[in-house]
């Protein structure tokens, strides 16, 4: 689908780049281990283990903050609450019921709704046209979403579109697209049955191709 492509195809433009480590990239199930065991030596009151979990999961959290909320100071801001509740929750975390990550995404998920209801009645309603500008001048001669969709410009444009829809279906096409979970890991963050996060998915990825046409951009 030409929607979820140009996410796919802007996931770069909008990362945030902490300090991290030269060591190669380990698989996903030295990961998994990895994690556990930053757990418990964590749990032990070992400092070290602490600031390496932090640093190694710190891009991927400020990541789902900033596409939710789409302000850099605010996701900075809610990256920090995320880790203070991980540091006072991470003995809840039970290896053998999941990874390390997924609970991470549950429990930043939580706080982003929270902040949600919180800010409602603060947040601006203002139209993202002046943010599609620029490429709207650019539509009449190219013809697709992935090849119109690239660069910082239009990951603003992108990340305008993805506020224009409801909490529960920005956060599945996020997770789902943009964090490239598995429907499984998805379901398990959002606590819903797979179902769900298809039919949420399908729902998310068709507003935010009305969203786009309706700016000018052609899928």
């Amino acid at each position: 689908m030409a929607t979820a492509t140009a996410i796919s195809a802007d996931k770069a433009a909008w990362s945030w780049s902490p300090a991290v480590s030269g060591r190669p990239l380990a698989g996903i199930g030295d990961r998994l281990d990895a994690d556990a065991q930053l757990v418990t030596r964590c749990l032990k009151g070992e400092e070290a283990a602490w600031e390496t979990l932090v640093s190694t999961h710190t891009r991927r959290v400020y990541s789902i903050c900033y596409r939710f909320t789409g302000k850099d100071s605010e996701a900075q801001d809610l990256t920090q609450e995320v880790f203070l509740r991980v540091f006072r929750n991470l003995s809840s975390f039970r290896a053998g019921e999941g990874s390390f990550s997924v609970w991470l995404a549950r429990l930043t998920r939580n706080l982003l709704i929270d902040h949600y209801r919180r800010t409602r009645n603060e947040r601006s309603t203002d139209s993202i046209e002046d943010q599609m500008q620029q490429l709207e001048e650019k539509s009449s001669t190219m013809g697709r979403t992935d090849g119109l969709l690239a660069g910082r410009e239009a990951g603003d444009v992108l990340r305008a579109a993805l506020s224009r829809l409801s909490p529960e279906l920005r956060e599945t096409v996020i997770l789902r697209d943009i964090e490239e979970l598995d429907y499984k890991e998805v379901a398990q963050v959002l606590q819903v049955p797979e179902g769900t996060v298809k039919s949420r998915l399908n729902r998310g990825r068709a507003e935010l191709a009305r969203v786009l046409k309706r700016q000018g951009v052609r899928l």
